[in-house]
């Protein structure tokens, strides 16, 4: 079905299938595959009533960590949605330089800028092995054509992918470094938690430089931001291991104060002896 796929398809792993019944249902010539209503499942969205669920089955492809899903210019005729791992899409200028555009992960759509001149315009890469659900695009269409409910949810989850690219855009133009760095952490953990996993601790799958592009700013700005964070108490690090041990305040900051001023208000908590510890927020500049 994707002749340009063919070098990097893996067979579904059966730790990926959720049940014994649904490996007895879904297994098709090695491979796994899920019908209607866990796509929509997966998306968040109602299942379209009027369609049989059943008859529709949408392929599962895996993906090792490196491996590219889909390149710049290449034909566009397929819609991916990540079941499991985490990934990137960039823009490559002619210099070879990765502009990083988001961090795609479970229940989020790939593929969507492909659908307006029928070739990708952005390149997804595994950062870790995933497992995505290939929607054909014409499939898609042709049941939109006949199904009207499954197109206006499918419009939505689109719209959705679109409102969140906006909210990055205008993040970008109106926080400081360090309140980027603190969004970033946030959204991070809330994602986490949709998914099932810890809010409070979990690993970073990108790089530091990846987080800088993706945010504007430098490496250097990313690393020194988070050790920052880390010196005040808002989170631990720990290689690429994040504790979110204020959120609240990771949430509303706006600017951290000079370094000297952290380390003055820090020595002056440590000299009050029996006094309780200051809160992180109280070291947050309010300006």
């Amino acid at each position: 079905m994707l002749s340009t796929q063919a070098s990097v398809a893996r067979p579904a792993s059966p730790a990926t299938v959720p049940s014994p019944s649904m490996e007895a249902g879904r297994q098709r010539q090695g491979r796994l595959w899920s019908n209607l209503k866990e796509v929509c499942d997966l998306l968040h969205i109602p299942a379209a009533c009027t369609i049989a669920t059943e008859e529709l089955l949408f392929q599962h492809v895996q993906f090792k960590t490196g491996q590219r899903i889909h390149t710049i210019g290449q034909p566009f005729d397929t819609l991916y949605i990540v079941n499991s791992g985490f990934l990137k899409t960039v823009l490559i200028d002619e210099f070879g330089n990765e502009q990083v555009l988001s961090f795609p992960m479970k229940g989020d759509m790939l593929g969507v800028d492909g659908i307006h001149t029928r070739h990708y315009s952005s390149e997804a890469v595994a950062l870790s092995d995933c497992d995505l659900i290939l929607l054909p695009f014409k499939k898609l269409t042709a049941l939109g054509r006949i199904h009207l409910e499954l197109e206006n949810m499918m419009y939505g989850v689109m719209s959705r992918e679109l409102v969140r690219e906006q909210a990055m855009i205008g993040m970008l133009g109106a926080l400081s470094a360090e309140a980027r760095v603190a969004r970033f952490l946030v959204s991070l953990a809330e994602r986490f938690a949709q998914m099932g996993y810890s809010s409070k601790l979990f690993n970073l799958r990108m790089t530091r430089h990846e987080i800088g592009s993706y945010l504007g700013l430098t490496l250097e700005t990313v690393s020194r931001t988070l050790s920052a964070f880390n010196e005040i108490g808002l989170i631990s690090v720990d290689q690429r291991t994040i504790g979110i041990k204020d959120a609240e305040a990771l949430k509303t900051l706006r600017r951290l104060p000079p370094s000297r001023a952290r380390a003055r208000q820090q020595a002056t908590a440590k000299g009050k002896a029996g006094a309780e510890p200051a809160a992180p927020a109280q070291l947050l500049a309010s300006a």
